[in-house]
């Protein structure tokens, strides 16, 4: 049984791992989160209560509580996924970018490796530094053909994505200069349930419901590499117990799609499942609106999985249609859990949450 330490656990992938790993496996967590706007506590209202799983609110730019976390701790292992992730928030305010994904990786790599120094042998080969990353990094794809692989060189587009591939060269560079057990995974766009309302499908299913434009940039002819949360969480979960130090694995859906498809799958699930529209409204779809691109805006991200099912054994459980119909269904029995998010009240709630 293993003590496996999770930044940004109370975030939309994070909690995900967390749940994962305490429902599924018999090890024991060990969440790190700053609690921003992103981070819910009752994303793992399902897990708080378990013997396995301790809280501790603490940012990972805060180099003092890092090191009395691994002190009562002692983990085995990290997952690091506490990052700033929303792209349009990275293009109004670019500075908390740089200073959780750059300061905040930097200083928790080296809250790790004074943990690591401290560990007998034994303890020291076992010890993993997981870190998550996105496709982003990668830039975009114009062709049609040509997928992301482990070898495709950076090129950032936006604010997130440079802060995001700078924090991968850190990791890196702790492996190359200090021995530090690293591994790195870049995945493609996540959807799932608890997924924070201000993304994309989220977005579109609760305003749908509210009978609210359905906003889609540009042309909505951006294609993105959907990913299921939960395949996602497995996925991570074999990386880090089962990858080779100082390899990166990039984890992706196989389920490329349009934007405005997204948001039109959105709409025909819900004249399924939720007849009744609001008052005016006759077809979900009628909501679409059509809004100014974002700036520098990626046209296409795909990403090219072989390695990690070759090598580790992974493919992903969900397609596209059987994905997004759990999606769908999880909001619509969710209520309590996103309505908490609109109107703000869930940055109140702590859940009496163990340290």
């Amino acid at each position: 049984m293993k003590k496996i330490l999770v930044t940004g656990g109370a975030g939309f992938i994070g909690s995900a791992v967390a749940r994962y790993i305490i429902s599924e496996t018999t090890d024991s967590v060990v969440v790190v989160d700053k609690l921003t706007y992103a981070g819910n506590l009752a994303s793992l209202a399902p897990v708080s209560q378990s013997d396995r799983f301790a809280f501790e609110q603490v940012d990972i730019c805060d180099r003092q509580g890092l090191d009395g976390i691994f002190a009562r701790h002692q983990p085995d292992m990290v997952m690091h996924l506490a990052a700033e992730s929303h792209v349009d928030r990275s293009i109004d305010g670019p500075a908390a970018f740089i200073e959780t994904n750059i300061l905040g990786t930097y200083t928790l790599l080296e809250a790790v490796r004074g943990w690591w120094n401290t560990l007998a042998d034994d303890k020291k080969s076992a010890f993993r530094f997981h870190h998550i990353s996105t496709d982003e990094v990668y830039g975009d794809l114009h062709g049609s053909d040509d997928f992301f692989t482990e070898t495709t060189p950076y090129a950032p587009s936006s604010p997130y994505s440079a802060s995001k591939a700078g924090s991968d060269h850190l990791v890196r560079a702790w492996l190359r200069t200090y021995g530090l057990p690293t591994l790195v995974t870049n995945c493609s766009n996540n959807y799932g349930p608890y997924h924070f309302p201000e993304k994309l499908i989220p977005l579109t299913i609760l305003n749908a419901l509210a009978g609210k434009a359905l906003p889609v940039y540009g042309n909505g002819q951006q294609v993105r590499d959907w990913l299921y949360v939960e395949d996602h969480a497995r996925a991570l979960y074999r990386v880090v117990t089962t990858g080779v130090v100082g390899e990166t694995y990039n984890i992706g859906g196989h389920n490329e799609r349009q934007n405005i498809d997204v948001v039109r799958t959105v709409c025909a699930l819900l004249e399924e499942l939720v007849p009744q529209k609001p008052e005016g409204v006759a077809r979900y779809q009628d909501l679409i609106t059509y809004v100014t691109d974002r700036p520098g805006h990626d046209v296409r991200y795909a990403i090219d999985a072989a390695k990690i099912e070759r090598e580790l054994g992974w493919t992903p459980e969900e397609t596209f249609e059987t994905g997004m119909r759990k999606t769908v269904q999880w909001y619509l029995a969710n209520q309590a859990w996103w309505q908490q998010v609109l109107d703000g009240s869930y940055q109140g709630e702590r859940l009496g949450l163990k340290g």
